[in-house]
């Protein structure tokens, strides 16, 4: 960790007074997370939220790296709070996540009114770090360390459905991926805290959960203990079967998996325990075999093929979702073709696309076959319209079906619609009855009849 001092008329003091924090979260679900867990740092601070981020106290952006363009959009929003810092000495600025980790002492050079760079494993140490601050220096805290259990309750922004980290950092080597370098090593949370993390939700009347991790599949591989048959004792699957009896939890989810360590066994599980909503988030990230060697993935299309095989055997009306890489180094139009394919075969109710993004310290950032600009975007274009087209398909299904819907608020558009999912994660808005007595609360589940699909979502009428 390097500590570094700061010109005297630029410090803050800790006597001084506890005022307004904002953040911004960029990026993955495991961002957001980490996001809620130093807003309840913060909280607990006797930091208040502000409704305005130009006139926020503390400022902190938690950033991503996957892309150059969100990586771009975090300077732009740094510039705004630089001029205000220089008007505003006592202003906090802090940068956290990936972003952070990757550039390091770097980022303080770029930008040298920043009092805090964090990396991701740093979260749960927010309140020591801006003491330091307090005490007058600059922080950089990017240094590889263990992640202690977090006790700090995080500052939900939803008081239905919560994350539960479950796994940090990923221990896979993809080639054009940046994540093992900022949120380091593997590092499983043991089941009894993961439950208990669980079971506080239940008793604040949170009905949904969802296990987080960049590599979920992964999890327990780290942990002691090896069962009779030879497989590490927790895993996954063993940890939805430990879970599954915390009273008050409705539904539970989890992402993000890997088809490299996607088991028949988990499957089983999840079609097993009722709370495990059927819903599967696998990215495959190309249609073809060698792009997928070059990616240094670690399986092959027809292994891919199988899993989806194998949870539409048990559980036929599964949602599968998925990502995607277009344009990767070397990629040929016809390699290119066989992912629009497989999007095609397959069929699924969602894929989050991307071209290619050369990424810092990766290996195919540097090769010499890297795919034109505008090559790129042609072939982001045409994947996105397939997908709108193949998941609007996908979706007619639900057409005049009866879908149990966990209503999470109102919809934000239109006052006159609850706003929730289904079991398979696919956002329903339902109309309010107005000639009927109608009494529901958030976090109830309901029976709505579908009778509108779109290509990303539902609208339906409450069944009588």
């Amino acid at each position: 960790m390097l500590t570094k001092p700061i010109k005297e008329e630029e410090k803050t003091y800790k006597n001084s007074s506890i005022g307004s924090y904002w953040i911004t979260t960029f990026g993955c679900q495991m961002n957001k997370a980490d996001s809620e867990r130093m807003a309840g740092t913060l909280e607990k601070m006797g930091y208040s939220r502000a409704i305005d981020e130009l006139k926020a106290d503390l400022v902190l952006y938690n950033t991503c790296t996957i892309r150059d363009s969100a990586q771009q959009k975090v300077y732009s929003f740094l510039g705004k709070q630089v001029k205000r810092k220089h008007s505003t000495p006592k202003l906090k600025l802090v940068v956290a996540g990936c972003l952070a980790q990757q550039e390091g002492e770097s980022l303080l050079r770029r930008v040298p009114e920043l009092d805090l760079i964090m990396g991701p494993q740093h979260v749960n140490n927010l309140e020591n770090l801006l003491e330091r601050v307090d005490s007058g220096n600059q922080v950089v805290a990017t240094e590889e360390t263990f992640i202690s259990e977090d006790i700090t309750n995080p500052r939900r922004d939803s008081s239905i459905c919560g994350w539960v980290n479950i796994i940090y950092g990923c221990n896979e080597r993809c080639s054009y991926c940046v994540v093992p370098s900022v949120r380091g090593k593997e590092q499983s949370r043991y089941p009894d805290a993961i439950k208990s993390e669980i079971e506080t939700l239940a008793h604040n009347n949170f009905k949904e959960v969802t296990l987080l991790g960049q590599n979920i599949d992964a999890y327990g591989r780290d942990l002691p203990g090896t069962t009779i048959e030879g497989r590490k004792e927790n895993t996954l699957t063993d940890l939805l079967y430990f879970i599954h009896d915390v009273e008050g939890i409705k539904r539970i989810r989890f992402s993000t998996s890997h088809p490299k360590y996607f088991s028949k066994r988990l499957i089983n599980a999840c079609y097993e325990l009722d709370k495990v909503c059927e819903h599967f988030h696998i990215p495959f990230q190309s249609g073809n075999n060698e792009i997928l060697r070059l990616m240094a993935r670690g399986y092959t299309i027809e292994k891919y093929k199988r899993i989806i095989e194998n949870i539409r055997q048990l559980m036929p009306n599964a949602s599968i979702t998925a990502d995607a890489i277009v344009a990767f180094p070397g990629e040929t139009e016809t390699q290119y073709r066989e992912t629009l394919k497989l999007i095609s075969d397959i069929g699924f109710d969602q894929v989050m696309t991307a071209a290619y993004s050369p990424r810092p310290n990766t290996p195919a950032a540097i090769w010499d076959n890297q795919i034109p600009e505008e090559v790129k975007k042609e072939r982001l274009k045409e994947i996105n319209e397939l997908v709108e087209t193949t998941s609007r398909k996908r979706n007619q299904r639900y057409l005049n079906n009866i879908e149990s819907v966990l209503i999470e608020g109102l919809n934000p558009k239109n006052n006159a619609q609850m706003m929730g999912r289904t079991r398979t994660n696919r956002l329903t808005f339902v109309e309010i009855p107005k000639n009927i007595e109608f009494n529901y609360s958030f976090g109830d589940e309901i029976n709505v009849k579908i009778t509108e699909a779109r290509s990303f979502s539902l609208s339906g009428q409450i069944c009588k």
